[in-house]
């Protein structure tokens, strides 16, 4: 886990063997960790939506955003129908939750406004639903052997190709994901 004990800023990474149809062979960044439990978005998932296509059905209008051609994700299985932005923290919206110095959550329909207009952030991920765990479920799906975990980085939450995140996270570690079995030993 991470030096303070809580995940936050890192990506988990779906052993092969979770079967959960919302986590196959997912990667979701976490936005917060702490003793009451976790949220993440899962960032490579997308749906049948662009961002552009979204902006449309919201606000009305053609986009004006060079991310219009962008997927939307399926950012879990909690509240699908709201919407979760994360992008650099080098713009703040209404409600915007600062994840680390670099990267921020925005919540708030004005940052979908600003993409629609050309305003927006330069680099986003935009999902619809997020993944959360209560107080030390997810502690316990990681020593159950059901998740990885590493560092995140914003090269990997925002170019890399959706279809290679999976890999790639993995590849953070070291290892070859394919590899991996879901036997787990414990001390």
């Amino acid at each position: 886990m991470a030096e303070s004990g809580y995940l936050k800023n890192q990506f988990l990474i779906a052993m092969p063997t979770l079967q959960d149809p919302n986590f196959f062979h997912s990667v979701a960044y976490i936005c917060e960790h702490n003793e009451n439990g976790a949220m993440a978005i899962v960032i490579n998932q997308p749906v049948d939506l662009t961002v552009g296509e979204l902006i449309e059905q919201m606000k009305h209008v053609s986009p004006k955003t060079p991310l219009a051609n962008s997927p939307v994700f399926r950012g879990g299985p909690v509240d699908v129908d709201r919407g979760f932005v994360l992008h650099p923290t080098d713009q703040q919206w209404e409600a915007t939750l600062p994840v680390t110095d670099k990267i921020a959550l925005t919540t708030s329909n004005d940052i979908i406004t600003a993409m629609a207009e050309g305003r927006g952030p330069e680099k986003s991920l935009v999902a619809l639903g997020y993944a959360g765990w209560g107080a030390g479920q997810l502690e316990e799906e990681i020593r159950d052997n059901a998740w990885l975990n590493v560092p995140a980085n914003t090269e990997l939450l925002f170019d890399t190709e959706v279809d290679k995140r999976w890999e790639a996270a993995a590849s953070l570690l070291g290892v070859d994901i394919h590899q991996l079995t879901g036997d787990a030993g414990h001390a």
